[in-house]
């Protein structure tokens, strides 16, 4: 697939030094780095899914992530949400994954947005946004992300994890050619996902939020630097008590 996102002219001195290791990496390469560092990327969520993309994404070099979050940190957090700390309870997510994102990329900008995303200011959000990341807790959340996502025609890289269960897939409604469009409503048609049970009720395992968000911050890149094929029209399905990592196809979906 060809790569999301133009290049920059030229990385800093030390930028080109802190990334070395993608510029030999068949994929990326310097011209890749280049196109990480023009990228802006939307991430909806600072916790379990959104702390490991956060800081992925930062190491990677991306030029600009907006955070959106409302919450606070809480001490239970801190089992799975890798960019807070105990010093950081009592304080917004959006500042304390900040924090974290420029103490790995000082040259990365940040963007906090502590506040509650919904149907109403998704599309504000996302504004000038080349990709979403939806590490969302809540469905109807993800289902005011999907529709503005659709809506811009950006991709939307989507992940869920529950107990020791996770699905992480690639949304597009605008692809390019060659790729058929894939939504939400493919994989959950309107009126037919519920709510399911909170991590509080049920349970999560937390290196397993770590995995899927590695896993998301991964199709991040591909797509923007054209690097590989990207989870566009398949859904990898976690088994982590099984050790088991299935791939299915989403209708609709075909490969050039």
């Amino acid at each position: 697939m060809r790569p999301l996102v133009e290049p920059v002219a030229s990385l800093a001195p030390e930028e080109l030094i802190r990334t070395a290791r993608h510029a030999v990496l068949t994929g990326i390469g310097e011209e890749g780095q280049r196109r990480l560092a023009a990228a802006r990327i939307a991430v909806v969520g600072a916790g379990g899914l959104g702390s490991p993309v956060l800081l992925s994404l930062a190491a990677a070099g991306v030029g600009e992530l907006v955070i959106i979050d409302d919450d606070t940190v809480e001490r239970t957090n801190l089992q799975r949400q890798l960019a807070h700390r105990v010093a950081d309870i009592g304080t917004a997510k959006t500042a304390s994954a900040a924090r974290a994102v420029r103490d790995l990329s000082p040259l990365t900008v940040v963007h906090e947005r502590n506040l509650r995303l919904t149907s109403d200011n998704a599309l504000e959000l996302f504004a000038g946004a080349d990709l979403v990341i939806d590490g969302s807790d809540t469905f109807d959340t993800r289902e005011a992300v999907a529709a503005s996502a659709e809506a811009l025609g950006i991709p939307l890289v989507w992940g869920a994890v529950q107990e020791w269960a996770a699905q992480v897939t690639v949304f597009w409604s605008h692809p390019p050619e060659g790729y058929a469009a894939v939504v939400l409503g493919d994989l959950f048609p309107p009126g037919s996902a519920g709510e399911p049970p909170t991590c509080a009720q049920v349970g999560v395992l937390g290196s397993l939020c770590v995995q899927v968000g590695g896993l998301l911050a991964t199709e991040a890149i591909k797509l923007v630097t054209g690097a590989g094929e990207p989870l566009l029209g398949r859904l990898v399905i976690i088994d982590a008590l099984r050790a088991r990592h299935d791939v299915l196809p989403l209708a609709g979906a075909r490969r050039p």
